[in-house]
């Protein structure tokens, strides 16, 4: 039987695990940490401090366009280290599989996985699967932790954030949120509505290198940009007010989220960053997140203010405050 037709069987171990590591994970995401096969990667510091970042993923459906679960899974964790300032060096991998998902499915996977971390520059340094019987979990889910290096003079942090600082996001809010739903429900877009999935730290550190009036970054990934401002203005004991008419909403995203009853900023992305800097550097930094081209669209979105202390508010287009308070429930599971 042809190794790369045959299907991945609960409790398969010695060969059949040996065929895995060096067959699928070692020409996909192997280095010189990985191909030494140790039950502990030891890894080497400079001064810097250290940022450590845990996840899981068990977005449905695995592969939805724009991306995957491997490709996310990535981007997810390198994105939580770059939004702290950290230069992010080392992940490591683990992975539940359920019994009977292929192997070039797999592949497919690890091969994403890959291929996103030699983009964002990281380095794949322990993992670990298991596989559990059929109907246990949902084809594959996925564990990371990220490992990366901070600057001694690099602090963000909400307690950091004043009145007056300007709020920015790199580019179009929900569009991951909304490709999930569309991948789920079968809907059709014109052109083809893809999620925002991408590395953001390169986008970060170029941010970081103009401008040391940046108070705070954060990804508005899961409960989407409303969400995050407001544990942002929970955190800071401060108000936080967004301008409508400033918001960058693809038309897609909006359109379908009026049809559907759901809101823009409650929906998930995966490959944006908020932005919190002070008001005399807010223009200057919104022209370096431009020149990356996963930050054309962005836009300085709204401000920080003292009044109604950690609440969101919003102003609308008709010139009226509309609360936005902190997402309840979850109406779309499973998107990262």
């Amino acid at each position: 039987m042809m190794y790369d037709k045959i299907l991945l069987n609960h409790g398969a171990g010695g060969l059949k695990t040996q065929r895995l590591i060096r067959q699928i994970f070692q020409k996909h995401i192997g280095n010189a940490y990985l191909q030494q096969e140790l039950d502990a990667a030891v890894i080497k510091f400079s001064s810097h401090k250290m940022a450590v970042s845990t996840d899981s993923f068990v977005v449905h459906p695995i592969f939805f366009p724009g991306g995957n679960i491997g490709k996310m899974a990535v981007c997810g964790t390198v994105n939580d280290l770059a939004v702290m300032g950290a230069k992010p060096l080392y992940l490591t991998l683990g992975l539940i599989i359920e019994e009977g998902l292929p192997i070039t499915i797999l592949e497919q996977i690890i091969a994403s996985i890959g291929e996103t971390a030699r983009e964002a520059g990281v380095l794949i340094v322990a993992g670990d699967t298991k596989v559990v019987e059929h109907g246990a979990c949902d084809k594959i889910y996925i564990n990371t932790t990220g490992i990366g290096a901070v600057p001694l003079n690099v602090d963000l942090r909400p307690q950091k954030i004043s009145p007056g600082d300007k709020i920015i996001v790199s580019g179009s809010i929900g569009n991951h949120g909304m490709a999930i739903l569309a991948a789920r429900e079968g809907l059709d877009f014109s052109p083809p509505l893809e999620s925002d999935c991408a590395n953001l730290n390169y986008l970060t550190e170029s941010v970081l290198a103009a401008s040391v009036n940046v108070k705070c970054m954060r990804d508005p990934t899961r409960g989407g940009v409303a969400t995050t401002l407001n544990e942002l203005a929970y955190q800071a004991n401060l108000g936080m007010k967004l301008w409508e008419e400033q918001l960058p909403i693809d038309s897609q995203v909006k359109g379908t989220s009026s049809m559907l009853g759901l809101d823009p900023l409650y929906l998930a992305n995966e490959g944006k960053v908020l932005i919190i800097v002070s008001s005399k550097d807010a223009e200057k930094v919104l022209k370096e997140v431009q020149k990356s081209e996963i930050g054309k669209k962005a836009s300085i979105i709204g401000e920080v203010t003292e009044s109604h202390p950690t609440k969101l508010v919003m102003e609308t287009e008709l010139g009226t405050l509309r609360m936005l308070n902190m997402l309840e429930g979850d109406p779309l599971p499973r998107i990262c």
